[in-house]
């Protein structure tokens, strides 16, 4: 068992909470929220104790979960670090890659990952046992579509989720997919991207880039408006002896003969998210605790952020 204390009670908070709570009471205990606004916390309510300070946060719990904008995560982590805590911290690790490149640097054996719940999903998973299956990988494709951006439910966020400081669709979801990239593939390199903006202080609307991982060629394609769902994404490898793909999010499938057929045990995201905040969690006790875990690394969440801003600069 381990104290946590919740840095920002907007959506994320909210959910990392109500796991802690519901999910893993015997993996965790909630020291603390805090959050700069008065209305986030109070849509909180009594569910948790309501610190004064970030300060005061960090002083009460044993690990900090950190899911503020993007900007405030290195300097919440930082602090965090210094008074002797560990950090989780949201994704991205951060927007500026030279700034994410020091603090990686300055705490290279720290108590510190990133909240990349493919980490611990249970498709994921799948799609790790089906590798062989596949023989040798030839290609990966990844698409990731939405209605609108932001999604309905981030709506109150549009303060920074649609803005090109600190939000966008390739921060905020395409980074997901290339943690799995990363981990399951190698390492990255960005060979070409474009990213689109279509309106002056809004966040990209479209991205489209070549990427190495490992030897595997990487095409990747997002867009706004290209899909009547809220969001739909696949991940799709390739290989000389089939293809196996992840889509919605959760669904690990294979090809067979010209079907996609998806793995009997899978299930759609909204079931499978408490599973696999669940395991998020008893990786946060473990990481805290200073023994082996499962979770994105800071190096790994650093790759990811260099190939997102590398896009988003293109």
């Amino acid at each position: 068992m381990i104290s946590l204390g919740i840095i920002g009670a907007g959506i994320m908070g909210e959910r990392m909470l109500r796991a802690a709570l519901d999910q893993a009471p015997d993996v965790v205990r909630v020291a603390a929220i805090w959050d700069p606004s008065p209305t986030a916390l109070a849509r909180i309510g009594s569910a948790a104790p309501h610190a004064a300070s970030a300060e005061a946060l960090i002083a009460s719990a044993d690990c900090i979960y950190i899911a503020s904008p993007p900007a405030s995560h290195l300097p919440h982590a930082q602090a965090a670090l210094a008074a002797g805590k560990a950090a989780f911290c949201e994704k991205p690790l951060a927007v500026d890659v030279p700034a994410a490149q020091a603090f990686l640097a300055a705490n290279p054996t720290a108590r510190a990952a990133v909240n990349f719940p493919m980490a611990s999903s249970l498709g994921v998973a799948t799609m790790r046992d089906w590798l062989p299956s596949i023989g040798t990988p030839l290609r990966l494709e990844i698409e990731t579509s939405f209605r609108i951006w932001p999604r309905p439910w981030q709506a109150d966020a549009s303060a920074w989720l649609d803005r090109p400081q600190q939000g966008g669709f390739t921060r905020e979801v395409v980074s997901h997919f290339l943690f799995l990239t990363r981990r399951l593939c190698g390492p990255m390199v960005l060979e070409q991207a474009h990213a689109g903006f279509h309106s002056e202080g809004a966040s990209e609307r479209a991205i489209a880039a070549r990427i190495t991982a490992g030897t595997i060629p990487v095409t990747l394609l997002g867009g706004v408006g290209t899909t009547l769902k809220d969001d739909h994404n696949t991940w799709t490898l390739w290989g000389t002896e089939g293809a196996i793909r992840l889509r919605d999010w959760s669904v690990a499938e294979r090809l067979t003969g010209s079907e996609w057929v998806p793995d009997p045990a899978a299930m759609p995201n909204e079931r499978m998210r408490p599973l696999v905040l669940r395991r998020q969690l008893e990786g946060v006790a473990r990481m805290t605790q200073g023994e082996p875990h499962h979770l994105a690394t800071i190096q790994e969440a650093l790759d990811v952020q260099t190939i997102v801003e590398g896009i988003l600069a293109a």
